[in-house]
């Protein structure tokens, strides 16, 4: 397919985090865009106001006219059920209709690609890496999974011969890539609805990384099953992050790296799990032959992302984060970072589980990550693209947690619950949509202060 002959592009799903990524560079671009989505969001609301029309309604006579099938694209994700009228008129009609991950692996082919894979961890450091490259005036455009602070966009740069991908490992997704230089953040199990179990899983990032022939241009973690380039924080690796302080509520650290050894690097996002991301986003950049200055300089002016350990109040009385974690790996790893930025402080956590088959596969982890919480207010289950599971609920859940300060609440009597709380640091956390409920408990909060 050659997208210079395409003039419009459809997108499905448009208010998705992927997309609205592909959405945003398409438009740049110069195509028409549009769209349908379920529901108004702050993405779509960010799309339109790019001039992006949406669409909230499924019918064949909203599409736009003059979107014919020789000068049409349609982009679909794998959320969209199968009986979809559009999508289905679009695949009668013999319009090209492609998987996001298919059009990204088609933009990306004749670039110099790096994609960032991993079940935890990949949106911030293909995130810090994209800002790290464009940052250093490389010719780089990064598709990411998150709106980054810095851009207030999950795109960034326009660049025509560098790219950095997101490598979702979601339906397999990641397979459609050409990766030059690639890294693998994490194996754990997750969409087990879709591969079965773990080893499934293990297989396809196997799979993945295999793409990348040259294994020292394969940046991975101490414990994965495939051999690349090691980096760990305060262990022995290719690459170490080591010396680790907190200084005005950043870490500065030290990286060892197989040549030398870069003193003094200072990065605001919390968590060890954050320095990870970001050494993994050094080693790649360093291995890509940018300065050690351009690197440290960039890493120091990182704002982090939307969703991601963001705080929304941060006063002497109380603090409120708001965190995208949807599995236990990431809801252990923002108790950490809240832990040790917040020691001695009593800390709620409230907690929407996502998908009926995740909270399934995982509810015995899920109550452990929890339960270490000082106090926990769970939601019922974000379905996402899924029916109910007769018996999975988040009472169930609740049931299983080893906490006595825990309640279930409904949407509606969400705010009301949480000013009733005494905690002094607040988080939210979450892959559905309570990210669109962050600014009313915010404002509610800020009312009380």
């Amino acid at each position: 397919m050659n997208l210079n002959q395409i003039q419009n592009v459809y997108f499905i799903g448009i208010g998705g985090i992927g997309m609205s990524s592909l959405a945003r560079y398409f438009k740049s671009i110069g195509k028409n865009v549009s769209g349908y989505d379920k529901t108004e969001t702050e993405l779509t609301k960010e799309l339109e106001e790019l001039e992006i029309a949406i669409l909230f309604e499924d019918s064949i006579d909203l599409i736009p006219a003059g979107y014919s099938a020789e000068n049409t694209l349609v982009i679909i994700t794998p959320a969209v059920p199968k009986h979809h009228s559009q999508w289905n008129y679009f695949l009668e009609h013999g319009y090209e209709v492609k998987k996001r991950a298919e059009v990204l692996g088609i933009i990306t082919k004749d670039t110099f690609c790096f994609a960032v894979a991993g079940t935890h961890g990949k949106t911030t450091t293909s995130s810090i890496l994209g800002h790290i490259l464009f940052q250093s005036g490389v010719d780089v455009t990064a598709f990411v999974g998150g709106i980054v602070e810095n851009y207030n966009s999950n795109l960034i740069g326009s660049g025509k011969t560098i790219t950095v991908v997101e490598a979702d490992e979601f339906d397999r997704s990641f397979l459609h890539l050409h990766p030059n230089i690639a890294c693998v953040t994490s194996m754990d199990a997750d969409h087990l609805d879709i591969y079965g179990d773990s080893a499934s899983i293990e297989a396809s990032f196997v799979e993945f990384a295999d793409k990348v022939e040259d294994k020292t241009k394969l940046f991975i973690t101490n414990e994965l099953p495939i051999k690349g380039v090691t980096c760990a924080v305060n262990e022995d690796a290719n690459f170490t992050a080591f010396n680790i302080r907190i200084v005005n509520s950043q870490y500065v650290f030290d990286v060892k790296t197989p040549s030398e050894t870069i003193r003094n690097i200072e990065f605001g996002l919390p968590g060890k799990h954050n320095l990870m991301n970001a050494l993994m986003a050094l080693a790649m950049a360093k291995t890509f032959g940018l300065p050690n200055e351009d690197i440290a300089s960039a890493l120091l002016s990182f704002k982090g992302i939307r969703r991601r350990f963001s705080y929304q109040i941060k006063t002497d009385k109380l603090v409120y984060i708001d965190d995208y974690a949807h599995h236990p790996t990431e809801i252990n790893a923002v108790h950490q970072a809240v832990r040790e930025l917040y020691p001695n402080q009593k800390v709620l956590a409230i907690f929407q589980p996502h998908l009926f088959s995740r909270t399934k596969d995982f509810a015995d982890d899920f109550a452990k990550s929890l339960s270490a919480f000082d106090e926990v207010i769970l939601l019922d289950i974000y379905p996402a693209r899924e029916l109910p599971m007769e018996g999975i609920t988040s009472q169930w859940l609740m049931d299983k947690m080893d906490n006595s300060n825990k309640k279930l609440v409904q949407k509606r009597e969400l705010i009301p619950t949480i000013l009733k709380s005494d905690a002094a640091v607040i988080v939210t956390i979450g892959a559905g949509d309570i990210g669109e409920m962050v600014q009313s408990i915010k404002k509610a909060i800020n009312e009380t202060l």
